[in-house]
């Protein structure tokens, strides 16, 4: 059970990456909003509020596994983040790709109320929920952008 947790939190390994290992994690994004991306918005929902309960126990897991509770290694959260940011959107390689710009700027700024989240709450919860709330910013800027530049 600790091996998948730990696969699990590092989005398959992506989490060990040497340097800007949330970067990498959220990598991962990519291939899921591939597959999810032409779902008909209630599997989507539903798929998505599983993932966000266990995100919530896995980066919780890994927290504990490794003492302490937002390591560096625990990515799932910028899979999650990732996920907001693109949600109920066609697949497309510039939603996927300007999508993966927004929500990485907003999950290093991390604007109210995802700092708060982020220095209150150290366990599963809140290691993801900032990661969540960096993704409803990114989701608006993402589709301000598509819609600006007319490519959505």
């Amino acid at each position: 059970m600790r091996k998948l947790t730990l696969f699990l939190a590092s989005n398959a390994g992506l989490g060990y990456a040497p340097f800007a290992s949330g970067t990498f994690g959220t990598l991962a994004g990519i291939p899921v909003f591939y597959l999810t991306g032409e779902w008909p918005w209630w599997l989507y929902m539903i798929t998505m509020t599983a993932l966000l309960f266990l995100s919530f126990w896995v980066a919780d897991a890994a927290g504990q596994i490794y003492g302490v509770a937002d390591d560096g290694r625990i990515v799932i959260d910028e899979l999650m983040g990732y996920l907001v940011t693109v949600a109920f959107l066609p697949w497309s390689w510039s939603a996927a790709l300007i999508g993966f710009f927004w929500f990485r700027l907003f999950d290093i700024l991390k604007p109210p109320p995802a700092g708060w989240l982020d220095k209150n709450f150290k366990h599963g919860v809140g290691v993801v929920l900032d990661d969540f709330a960096a993704g409803l910013y990114a989701a608006i800027a993402l589709r301000l952008t598509l819609w600006a530049f007319n490519l959505g």
